[in-house]
């Protein structure tokens, strides 16, 4: 989809490159300890710095000129930008919205959008963007408005790293926002829809679609799946307004984290009817909040919304809050200053909900969701779990790792123990063996298998399955170890190797280790 100020974008697409406005420029402009204040929302560090370059160079640069006006928010000279921005223009950039219009009497440009540098690595390797979003409290000095759109926060980066990145033909973002997910989605997908309610975030996603050179996106507007009715995709990545936001007068209701639903209906709407506009092999990955009260956990509510689809499901709980810790987090993310009457005021209906409707804590994690590619014979997948400790190192996110969990299930599920048996395997190459001993024994008390990337999961393991473990080399089949382990530890062979093959199929769902070749 072509916007229709393709020439004025070309234009900032040219100074933006021309300035070297990159991550590492900024961060090479006001040092990582700036950039870390910045992550806690205090910009004085990083004007300090660009003030002591100003004093040494006697100038500024076309770099920090756009570093000050659009990430830190702060009011820039005609002249500094007009040399930071000489094929846009100033008149260019306001008609772009991303600076507010100047004339000739006026000393200073004030930014009406921010503009920052977005850099990644994913499974297709190392990208940067720019990426416009509304202007946050930083640069406005108070709180944002009910249809902020958001740049990229915590979430965002969540989503794209668990994004699944195999090709596929069609991907629908369902509440773009300022269009991060539908560019990530479209470096893998021929295609791509992207949904918002908001005309705002629509234009700014278009805009950052543009900016980048993506001309594989559409956007549409609507509500949820209203703009996709009687369509399938491949794809579904969705950063829904998940907050749990209290129905009352006077809470403010921000567009971007709040889908006007009561508690977690809107995560469970989005659950429940996903898998209709999933294309048969096609998988949905969200974002979730879920309430646990009294007489029900949290996976727990979630399962009874899975009750009845004909989908394979995988829930994993990250974190959970308490409803005074959630309350605080969120009245914070609008700006509200703490310790104000208004965050006290807002604090209150917050709990007041809460305890209307039973709520005692709120559980955060990710959903993947899929439709079969062919008629199941056995129950669809149903996995939820709890994993609230650190992820294990992996630069490229989770999708991949995702994505053989998956594999290895549906390899293992496929196959009887008599073709488990005599497949060959190979460890994974981020797996490693844990051994604990007490002070002068020879043999070890404990193992542990431990993952390094992933999940980082470790699970423990005792002699025949560690040297099963070490074994996988793709030559000798399970069997075929499972045989000699038997007569090396004096075991019934049969019962040692059903055992076996238990876990094998546990590690094959963890991608602990995956098929020789076959995957």
């Amino acid at each position: 989809m072509t916007h229709p100020r393709s020439d004025l974008i070309s234009a900032l697409r040219d100074d933006l490159t021309a300035a070297g406005f990159t991550v590492s420029a900024l961060t090479g402009l006001w040092g990582p300890e700036a950039e870390a204040a910045l992550h806690r929302n205090q910009r004085v560090p990083a004007r300090r710095a660009l003030a002591q370059l100003r004093r040494t160079l006697g100038r500024s640069t076309a770099v920090a000129t756009l570093a000050e006006l659009f990430v830190l928010g702060l009011p820039v000279s005609p002249a500094q930008l007009s040399e930071a921005l000489p094929t846009l223009g100033i008149r260019g950039a306001a008609e772009l919205r991303l600076v507010w219009s100047v004339d000739d009497h006026d000393e200073s440009v004030r930014p009406a959008a921010d503009l920052r540098p977005y850099s990644f690595i994913d499974q297709r390797g190392v990208g940067s963007w720019w990426i416009v979003s509304d202007l946050g409290e930083l640069a406005l000095g108070h709180a944002v408005g009910e249809n902020h759109v958001l740049g990229v926060g915590g979430a965002s980066l969540t989503l794209s790293g668990l994004m699944m990145q195999r090709p596929v033909t069609t991907a629908l973002d369902l509440g773009t926002g300022c269009g991060i997910q539908a560019m990530h989605a479209a470096r893998h997908a021929d295609r791509v829809i992207a949904t918002d309610i908001s005309e705002r975030a629509l234009e700014i996603a278009s805009l950052n679609a543009e900016l980048n050179g993506f001309d594989n996106i559409e956007f549409r507007l609507g509500s949820l799946f209203e703009p996709v009715a009687d369509e399938t995709f491949d794809q579904i990545v969705s950063n829904p307004p998940f907050v749990i936001t209290p129905r009352a007068e006077g809470v403010p209701s921000y567009e971007y984290r709040d889908g006007g639903m009561v508690g977690d209906a809107l995560v469970q709407h989005v659950m429940r009817h996903a898998g209709e506009y999933l294309a048969p092999g096609g998988i949905a990955q969200f974002l979730g909040n879920w309430e646990y009260t009294a007489a029900e956990a949290g996976l727990d509510r979630v399962g009874s919304w899975l009750e009845g689809l004909d989908l394979d499901a995988w829930v994993i709980e990250r974190d959970v809050q308490h409803i005074d810790e959630y309350a605080e987090t969120w009245i914070r993310d609008g700006g509200t200053t703490a310790g104000s009457v208004e965050f006290d005021r807002l604090y209150g209906a917050w709990l007041n909900d809460f305890e209307h409707r039973g709520v005692e804590r709120v559980g955060f994690g990710y959903v993947t969701l899929r439709r079969s590619s062919v008629e199941q014979e056995t129950a669809p997948l149903r996995r939820l779990e709890q994993l609230h400790g650190a992820l294990g190192s992996g630069g490229s996110g989770l999708g991949a790792h995702l994505m053989d969990c998956l594999d290895g299930y549906d390899w293992q599920t496929g196959r009887s123990d008599a073709e488990l048996a005599s497949s060959t395997l190979v460890v994974a190459p981020d797996v490693t063996v844990e051994r604990h001993y007490w002070p002068g024994d020879d043999d070890p008390t404990a193992m542990l298998l431990r993952q390094g990337g992933g999940f980082g999961r470790s699970i423990p393991i005792d002699t025949a399955l560690a040297a099963l473990v070490g074994a996988c080399d793709g030559e000798l089949t399970v069997g075929a170890i499972c045989s000699a382990l038997a007569q090396i530890l004096d075991a019934d062979e049969h019962a040692l190797t059903s055992e076996l093959l238990r876990s094998v199929r546990g590690l094959l769902d963890d991608a602990f280790v995956t098929p020789a070749g076959e995957l």
